[in-house]
């Protein structure tokens, strides 16, 4: 049986997919996800993709959002 030292060095030389699949799998295994929580989340992010997709709502990129939040905490 491979040491802990080897089998994380094997899973960091995996493509990112695979090491993002890895991670989410053993996160599930130390914080069992509540399904109804699940199902709800699953049907907000639905409903925002469609928002997005239909041009209801606009998307902000991620430096302006990040330079808003840094503008609020530091004045």
């Amino acid at each position: 049986m491979q040491g802990i030292s080897e089998l994380i060095q094997e899973a960091s030389s995996l493509p990112i997919e695979a090491r993002a699949k890895i991670v989410d799998s053993l996160l599930r295994t130390l914080n069992q996800p509540n399904t109804e929580i699940e199902t709800q989340w699953t049907a907000v992010a639905k409903r925002r993709l469609a928002e997005l997709k239909s041009g209801k709502v606009k998307s902000i990129p991620g430096d302006q959002v990040f330079e808003k939040i840094l503008k609020r905490f530091t004045e």
